[in-house]
């Protein structure tokens, strides 16, 4: 008895000197994202989850206050950045992205995607997307207006909040939806929706409490947005407005940075944020469209919303090339 006493005693303690050992072997992958996605509500929490079931590592969530935020943050890092993989970025800001030389290749298979045009990118990879609108309340708003020019004609007593372009992606993507839609007048739209506009916001967030807290109107959001509203409220009331000039989409994307040195368990879980498996995660917490095509495990809710008959586009060296002038032109017509 006593001599298995001892060797039970040194079995535990060989196994407590091992433990620190193994902990240590277990790989982390840390991932830079917006704080919504890392959030106990949103995505962050359960890919996390389904990935370390499978990747014997540990998935370390580093969130900003935006994914502009994160990528300004990789940069001012450079090469010594803890970061593996930026989560976040959409394609309006994937030049600029791009240009810095941070990003690898992700050298992944994407053909099983379905998305509204085949993907091609080396370099990010899409998890979600959706269209930018503006959000009204039916109870309030009846009948929304169907363009710019029928929003800039209403009285100027409807208000409407927006988000900085130089902070929050959907700022940015209205910017681009602008500027798509109207091209050289697109001055002559902002000036028009001065007087709508009650507040710039620097994120989403606050912008969107304001519309639910009845201050403003309309708020820009997404089109999936009131999905969110259907799923967890039972309320139909929230919309979005479609407009006769067509709008512009976000697709989000992750991609890899070059100084990683978890490269492979990158890949892995970019592999596993497209999968069925990662997909299921994302419209119930990101509330966007998930990028394959999820069947019967896609919420009814989301077959119900309206879509926009027109995507509008910019070519990405468009955007890149003249982003911060558009910016400019946005604000001296808007302040």
């Amino acid at each position: 008895m006593a001599k298995s006493l001892t060797l039970a005693l040194a079995v535990l303690v060989a196994g407590l000197s091992a433990a620190p050992a193994l902990s240590q072997d277990r790989p982390t992958l840390t991932i830079y994202t917006y704080d919504g996605f890392a959030a106990e509500w949103g995505p962050g929490p359960k890919l996390k989850q389904g990935f370390e079931a499978t990747c014997n590592c540990t998935v370390n969530w580093v969130a900003a206050d935006s994914s502009i935020g994160t990528l300004r943050r990789a940069q001012l890092e450079g090469p010594s950045t803890e970061a593996d993989i930026l989560l976040g970025l959409d394609t309006a800001i994937a030049g600029e992205a791009r240009a810095t030389g941070l990003f690898a290749d992700h050298g992944l298979d994407l053909s099983h995607l379905a998305l509204p045009e085949t993907w091609t990118d080396a370099q990010f990879v899409p998890f979600d997307f959706s269209h930018f609108a503006f959000m009204h309340d039916t109870d309030t708003m009846a009948v929304p207006p169907a363009s710019f020019e029928e929003l800039i004609a209403l009285p100027d007593t409807v208000k409407i909040a927006i988000q900085d372009p130089r902070s929050a992606t959907p700022g940015l993507g209205l910017l681009l939806w602008v500027k798509a839609a109207y091209g050289e007048r697109a001055p002559e739209i902002w000036a028009g929706l001065k007087p709508h506009i009650l507040t710039i916001t620097r994120e989403w967030s606050e912008s969107y409490s304001l519309f639910l807290n009845g201050e403003v109107d309309m708020v820009l959001s997404y089109t999936t947005s009131p999905a969110y509203h259907i799923i967890e409220d039972g309320d139909d009331t929230i919309k979005a407005a479609l407009f006769s000039e067509g709008h512009f989409p976000q697709i989000e994307v992750a991609g890899i940075l070059k100084s990683s040195d978890q490269q492979d368990l990158a890949r892995q879980f970019l592999a596993y944020l497209t999968s069925p498996e990662g997909q299921k995660v994302i419209p119930t917490t990101n509330w966007m469209f998930p990028v394959i095509d999820l069947g019967a495990d896609l919420d009814p809710a989301f077959a119900t919303l309206p879509q926009p008959e027109k995507t509008l586009t910019i070519p990405e060296q468009e955007i890149t090339a003249n982003s911060a002038a558009w910016i400019d032109e946005m604000l001296a017509s808007v302040q």
